[in-house]
C-alpha cells in the first residue's frame, strides 16, 4: 500500500507515537474487557530471524489449518489517545483500516453484498449479511479512568455473535440502547450497548412494528419506542409496555429517521419532515407537492437537520439541492450544489456544517443556518453514480475534524482535514471500497461506565491523553435507506 502524507500528517503520527510511549511509561490502566496489556516496540521486528519469518510450505499449511483466535487471547495495547479505525466492505470481504495511515490492520472473507453500520458503542460494528446482523469487534475503544480516559487497541475480529432475522436492514443507537430492524418481518430487537462482547451472545428484547419493509424503530433508555407505520405512512410512539402514546399518519414515504437535541426525533416524508418532540408529533411542510426527504443527518446539539432533496417523483432526475430543516423555526430551506449527489455523499462537519460531495468531485461546505457555501474543496476527479445502488460509489464519513472519502475506481481512500481544508493522506487499497463506517474509539455517553462528559484532558501525571471533543455516536445517529431506490 502506497501512502502519500503531508508534513502535517507526519507531525500527527509522530505525536501519536509520543503519546503512546508516554502512556507505556506510566503504566496501563486495567483493561475493562480483554487479555493482558502489552506494549510492543517497533524495533522488536529486527530480532525476527529471517528464516523463521519466511517459513516453509509446511508451516504455511499448518497456519491455514490453525484454529481461529479466541477473542480473549488477543493482546491488548494501551494507546496515547483515541485510535480511529475504518470498517470497509468490498466484493468478497471486509477490511479494518487504521484511521490515520489507512493501513490494513485486519481483513476477513465474507460472501455476497454486505452492509456495515456502527453499533453505537465506539468499539463495535454490525455486518448485515444473509439473514443476520453479525458483530465485529473493531479493536479500538476508550474507558473513563478518574479524570481522564484511557485508550486501548487490539486485533479486530469478525465474531460468531449474531442476531438472526428476516432481511436485516437498519441499526440505530440511542441513549445507550441499540436497535436492529428486520425488513422482512417488521420485527426489531434491542439491547444494552454496554453489554456487547465478542464472546457473549447478545441478549435482546423484541417487538413488532406496523412498518413492515423500510421500517425503522428507536428504543429509548426507559423502554419507550418510536416506530414507523405500515405502508410508510407516518410514525407512532409507544410506552415501555407497548401501549400507544401518540400517532401521526401525515408522512407519506416515511424514511430516514434521525435524532436531535432534547429527545427530539425526526423522519423524512415526501412533502416535509415529521418531528417528535418528546410529547407529540409536528409536521414541517416543504410547500411542494413532491419533495422527498429520504435521509436526515444530525449534528450534536444542533436543531437543524441536513437532508437529501428529490423533486422528481420518478427518480429519473438527479438531486442537486439539499434540505436544511430548522426544527426551532419550523422552516425547511434548500440550497443548490449545482451537481448531482446521492445519500452516501452527505455528512455533518465538526461545527454542524452541511457537507456534500458532488459528482464533479467537489466537497461543498455549507453553513447550516444560512445555507451559505463556506468553501469548496476539490477532492476527486469527476465521477458518475452507478445504476445499481449496491455497486461501489464515492462515500464520505466524518470523525471530528477529519473527513474520509472513498474513491472506488482509483481504489483509494482520502483523509481530509476540514479545519485546514487540505487532504492529509491518500491511501492506495488492494480492493475497490464499497460501504464503510468510522469507529473512533472514544467512550460514548450512555454506554461507557462512569462517563460524565468531562473526561479527556491531560491528568496531573502527564499521561498525554487526547481531548475528547468529537461527537458522541448515539447523538448523531441516522439510518441510510438506499436499498430499494436509485438515489442519483
Amino acid at each position: 500500500m502506497n501512502i502519500k502524507m503531508s508534513p502535517l500528517t507526519s507531525l500527527v503520527l509522530i505525536s501519536a507515537l509520543a503519546l503512546s510511549a508516554c502512556a507505556d511509561e506510566n503504566g496501563g490502566a486495567e483493561d475493562p474487557e480483554a487479555g493482558d496489556t502489552e506494549a510492543v516496540a517497533a524495533d522488536d521486528t529486527d530480532n525476527i530471524d529471517d528464516d523463521a519469518a519466511d517459513g516453509d510450505a509446511e508451516d504455511d499449511d499448518e497456519a491455514e489449518e490453525a484454529e481461529p483466535v479466541e477473542p480473549s487471547a488477543r493482546e491488548t495495547h494501551q494507546a496515547g489517545g483515541p485510535e480511529p479505525r475504518l470498517v470497509v466492505t468490498y466484493d468478497g470481504g471486509v477490511a479494518v483500516l487504521d484511521g490515520v495511515s489507512t493501513e490494513v490492520v485486519g481483513e476477513f472473507d465474507v460472501e455476497g453484498f454486505v452492509r456495515v453500520s456502527q453499533a453505537g458503542d465506539g468499539r463495535h460494528a454490525f455486518l448485515a449479511e444473509g439473514e443476520s446482523f453479525r458483530l465485529m469487534d473493531v479493536g479500538t475503544w476508550g474507558a473513563p479512568h478518574g479524570d481522564h480516559n484511557d485508550y486501548f487497541t487490539t486485533d479486530p475480529l469478525l465474531t460468531d455473535v449474531s442476531v438472526e432475522g428476516d432481511t436485516p436492514a437498519r441499526v440505530v443507537s440511542h441513549e445507550g440502547v441499540g436497535t436492529l430492524f428486520f425488513d422482512g418481518s417488521d420485527e426489531y430487537h434491542w439491547f444494552d450497548l454496554e453489554d456487547l462482547d465478542a464472546e457473549s451472545e447478545i441478549e435482546t428484547e423484541s417487538a413488532k412494528s406496523e412498518g413492515q419493509h423500510d421500517g425503522v424503530a428507536v428504543v429509548l433508555e426507559d423502554g419507550s419506542r418510536f416506530e414507523t407505520l405500515k405502508g410508510s405512512s407516518g410514525a407512532r410512539f409507544v410506552d415501555a409496555a407497548g401501549d400507544e402514546v401518540a400517532r401521526n399518519e401525515d408522512c407519506p414515504g416515511a424514511d430516514g429517521e434521525a435524532a436531535g437535541p432534547d429527545g427530539m426525533m425526526a423522519i423524512g416524508c415526501e412533502d416535509g419532515v415529521l418531528m417528535w418532540d418528546g410529547d407529540d408529533f409536528e409536521k414541517l411542510e416543504t410547500g411542494e407537492d413532491y419533495s422527498r426527504i429520504g435521509n436526515l443527518f444530525s449534528a450534536e446539539g444542533s436543531p437543524i437537520f441536513l437532508g437529501d432533496y428529490r423533486t422528481d417523483e420518478d427518480g429519473e432526475e438527479p438531486m442537486t439541492e439539499v434540505a436544511l430543516v430548522n426544527t426551532d423555526s419550523g422552516e425547511i430551506t434548500t440550497t443548490s450544489v449545482d451537481s448531482p449527489y446521492n445519500l452516501r455523499n452527505l455528512q455533518r462537519g465538526p461545527e454542524g456544517e452541511a457537507l456534500v460531495l458532488t459528482e464533479d468531485g467537489q466537497l461543498h461546505i455549507i453553513d447550516e443556518e444560512t445555507g451559505e457555501h463556506l468553501n469548496h474543496l476539490q477532492i476527486l476527479d469527476e465521477w458518475t453514480e452507478p445504476e445499481d445502488w449496491q455497486e461501489p460509489s464515492p462515500t464520505i464519513r466524518t470523525s471530528g475534524d477529519l473527513l474520509y472519502v472513498t474513491d472506488p475506481e482509483a481504489q483509494q481512500i482520502h483523509i481530509v482535514d476540514l479545519s485546514e481544508g487540505e487532504t492529509l493522506v491518500t491511501g492506495d487499497l488492494d480492493f475497490m471500497p464499497n460501504e464503510f463506517v468510522v469507529i473512533d474509539g472514544r467512550p460514548i455517553e450512555g454506554v461507557s461506565e462512569e462517563y460524565d462528559g468531562d473526561h479527556g484532558h491531560d491528568d496531573e501525571e502527564g499521561h498525554g491523553h487526547e481531548d475528547d471533543h468529537g461527537p458522541d455516536e448515539d447523538d448523531d445517529h441516522h439510518h441510510e435507506d438506499d436499498h430499494d431506490h436509485h438515489d442519483h
